[in-house]
């Protein structure tokens, strides 16, 4: 891949990783909640979910699932259904006991509330066919037809490095917020605002058209 392509990737691709959608949100509440380490450490669930669709995109059934109208509103659907669910148990959640799970992180111990929420992440990513049509619409800009799988391994393994960042980014943005809403009340607030914004996406999701082909 040419070097200048690459250095206009890098920008761009980095403003779609900063982008707040709902895993960014979950990143921002689950360092808000539990800390930076476990809000990192459980999104990884989030980078395996976008290995697989970069490697689902890169071999051209990215192209084939945007394609299909049925397989698009089943992934759309579901997905807007999960983000929704989600949005309300947090809007009804209570103030957050930040010391279990992050110690539980710390230890390297895998428990099923860290469990939980690397799934979580996972199946947020997994349920958002915007980000298939990142990888099938975004990536090809900047393939090097020539070297077709060695480039698109190469902007694949970019964005997950770049995602990591952002990722960190966001949990260090919620653990501020977190410090700032010491106390019940306050964290109930935050929760509230957390889940508003994640049904709002999932409503938002829900009416998201499928791209023509």
């Amino acid at each position: 891949m040419p070097l200048q392509n690459y250095w206009l990737f890098l920008p761009a691709c980095f403003a779609i990783n900063m982008a707040l959608g709902p895993n960014n949100v979950l990143s921002i509440s689950n360092g808000a909640r539990n800390g930076v380490r476990c809000a990192v450490s459980v999104a990884f669930g989030r980078l395996l979910a976008f290995a697989v669709m970069i490697a689902i995109a890169g071999l051209g059934l990215g192209a084939l699932l945007l394609a299909s109208q049925a397989l698009f509103t089943v992934l759309k659907f579901g997905g807007a259904a999960y983000l929704v669910w989600i949005g309300i148990k947090l809007f009804r959640s209570g103030p957050a006991l930040l010391s279990r799970v992050s110690e539980e992180a710390e230890s390297g111990r895998a428990s099923p509330k860290w469990r939980q929420l690397a799934k979580q992440e996972f199946l947020v990513a997994a349920g958002n066919p915007k980000a298939i049509l990142v990888f099938t619409a975004f990536f090809p800009q900047f393939v090097d037809r020539s070297a077709y799988a060695t480039s698109f391994a190469v902007l694949g393994s970019t964005f997950l490095v770049l995602e990591l960042v952002a990722i960190a980014i966001y949990a260090v943005i919620g653990s501020r917020l977190g410090m700032l809403a010491n106390g019940s009340r306050g964290f109930r607030w935050f929760n509230r605002v957390s889940g508003s914004v994640m049904i709002g996406f999932g409503v938002l999701l829900a009416f998201l058209r499928r791209p023509a082909t």
